[in-house]
């Protein structure tokens, strides 16, 4: 039967479909491939790749095939049959050409040279995408972003970004992934397996790329060098982070307020501060971590690990920083130095909280009031004012505190135990602080002094109480009469007035007060202690202000004068 076939340039007829695509080769000026072939049936097999010819459908599926054994081979899919097994393991594969590459896992055989470079691969396809890679030939693009991949497996995996399609999921927990074997990384955390371990140690990885990079710290190989510093850097990655430093570029920005971070994690992580996720629990206690690094440090408190030993005393850390902190001890170095005054620190963040003194800068605002601090520990402290939260409770009474060094000083009072010493006088105190102040009264030093005024106090508290004769401020206003006073305790003082209590009570008579110090004071009548003593004469008293009035007679002091005119 004789094949009409017409064309645009002329009419033709032929005989036979080969013929018909020989003149159209006339047309289109495509030139005729340089294969030839033994058999007619080999070239018709061939001439399907021309003509897009695929004559043998799959029952099961849609897929179709222009030779009748690669549907054959195509079909073992649904059957699971894998009749080419291996004689040196226990796999085996549908495919013949399969096997014989899977042999060469075996004899190490990689017939496929690059000429570019001196990479060999076991197949073919292997090598012809490699040589993309020198080449620069990405033909596989995206359709809904500008990114080609050398590879089209690599395309098919970047489109699930589009789709947001995770096809492997977890059987344990609820995670997916867009690559298989992402998942079977991640399954490792169920398993616990490590199959990659350091021939150097003892340790283990799950994933072949921590492996190589745990290498390269026996090596000390660092391959990736910046050019604005000295530092170097095992991974690529690590050196475009650090890069960062010197650009002051930060592309990964808070949604939830002005912040910016040099990488994602860091931001992934400052995120946890709105959400309020702390995703890292501690098996032995009800704590939670926005880390696993904080969470590793606090597990050390229950088993007590301090691994970072001091080789100049016999001090030990939980951390490494913790570690390097303690040395300059020893050392005396004070890297990071104040560029507004002489001072130095040993670590940047101390540095950076204390330049925030010359700046004035103070970062962490409270949300209930407008005060603000330098410090984020400050904050939290302060925002307890606001929720009541005493979160350190004393174990030998019912006493709750705000900070632990409230709750330590505390304690010192079960214990009696006064530590710091005054070395001009017998007095002692349970506190650093305490001593320091009390020293004042040796020196004559008073470092609090009025803005308003020439006057000047040992302690800020006094200092802060003073100003408020210039304003007149007396925050502290009894809600049962029209009187305010400057300090809480002076209210909490006034207030008996009206409750009639008197919580401290005399052992040696009947007699009650409204504080501790008043019973003090009392009390001297009985033991007839006069602790006050005058440094002119011997005479003692058993009141301070007994022993300020007493000096006047020596100094001849009368600060109180007369406003009236004699008549």
């Amino acid at each position: 039967m004789e094949v009409h076939f017409e064309f645009s340039e002329c009419e033709a007829t032929f005989s036979e479909t080969c013929r018909i695509l020989h003149h159209q080769r006339l047309h289109t000026e495509e030139k005729e491939c340089d294969k030839t072939f033994k058999e007619t049936s080999d070239l018709i097999i061939h001439q399907r790749i021309h003509t897009g010819v695929k004559p043998y459908a799959c029952t099961e599926c849609d897929k179709a095939f222009n030779q009748k054994g690669s549907l054959l081979i195509h079909q073992r899919t649904h059957t699971g049959e894998k009749p080419y097994a291996c004689s040196e393991c226990d796999k085996a594969f549908n495919h013949k050409s399969n096997l014989v590459v899977h042999k060469r896992t075996h004899t190490g055989e990689k017939p496929y040279a690059c000429t570019k470079c001196d990479k060999a691969f076991k197949r073919k396809g292997e090598l012809l995408v490699h040589q993309r890679n020198h080449t620069g030939v990405k033909p596989y693009a995206c359709s809904e972003c500008d990114k080609a991949f050398n590879q089209k497996g690599t395309l098919l995996i970047h489109q699930r970004i589009h789709t947001g399609e995770k096809p492997y999921a977890c059987t344990e927990c609820d995670k997916a992934f867009k690559r298989k074997g992402e998942l079977l990384v991640h399954q490792r955390n169920h398993t616990g397996m490590k199959p990659y371990a350091c021939s150097e140690c003892d340790k283990a990885f799950k994933e072949k790329r921590q492996l190589l990079l745990h290498r390269m710290s026996h090596t000390g190989v660092k391959p990736y060098s910046c050019s604005e510093c000295d530092k170097a850097f095992i991974q690529k990655g690590m050196l475009l982070v650090h890069q960062r430093n010197h650009t002051g570029m930060k592309p990964y920005s808070c949604s939830e307020c002005d912040r910016a971070f040099i990488q994602k994690g860091m931001l992934l992580v400052h995120q946890r501060n709105h959400t309020g996720m702390k995703p890292y629990s501690c098996s032995e206690c009800d704590k939670a971590f926005k880390t696993k690094a904080e969470l590793l440090v606090h597990q050390k408190n229950h088993t007590g690990v301090k691994p970072y030993a001091c080789s100049e005393c016999d001090k030990a850390f939980k951390r490494h920083d913790q570690l390097v902190k303690h040395h300059m001890n020893h050392t005396g170095e004070r890297p990071y130095a104040c560029s507004e005054c002489d001072k130095a620190f040993k670590t940047k963040d101390e540095l950076l909280v204390h330049q925030r003194n010359h700046t004035g800068v103070k970062p962490y605002a409270c949300s209930e009031c407008d005060k603000a601090f330098k410090l984020k520990c400050e904050l939290v402290v302060h925002q307890r004012n606001h929720t009541g939260v005493k979160p350190y409770s004393c174990s030998e009474c019912d006493k709750s505190f705000k900070t632990k060094d409230q709750l330590l000083q505390h304690q010192i009072s079960h214990s009696g135990e006064k530590p710091y010493s005054c070395s001009e006088c017998a007095k002692s105190f349970n506190r650093k602080g305490g001593l320091l102040v009390h020293q004042r009264n040796h020196t004559g030093v008073k470092p609090y002094a009025c803005s308003e005024c020439d006057k000047a106090f040992k302690e800020k508290r006094h200092l802060l109480l003073h100003r408020m004769s210039h304003t007149g401020e007396k925050p502290y206003a009894c809600s049962e009469c029209d009187k305010a006073f400057k300090r809480h305790d002076q209210l909490v003082k006034h207030h008996m007035n009206h409750t009639g209590e008197r919580p401290y009570a005399c052992s040696e008579c009947d007699k009650a007060f409204k504080t501790k110090g008043d019973l003090l004071v009392h009390q001297r009548n009985h033991t007839g202690l006069k602790p006050y003593a005058c440094s002119e004469c011997d005479k003692p008293f058993k009141m301070k202000r007994q022993l300020l009035i007493h000096q006047r007679s020596h100094t001849g002091v009368k600060p109180y004068a007369c406003s009236e005119d004699m008549i």
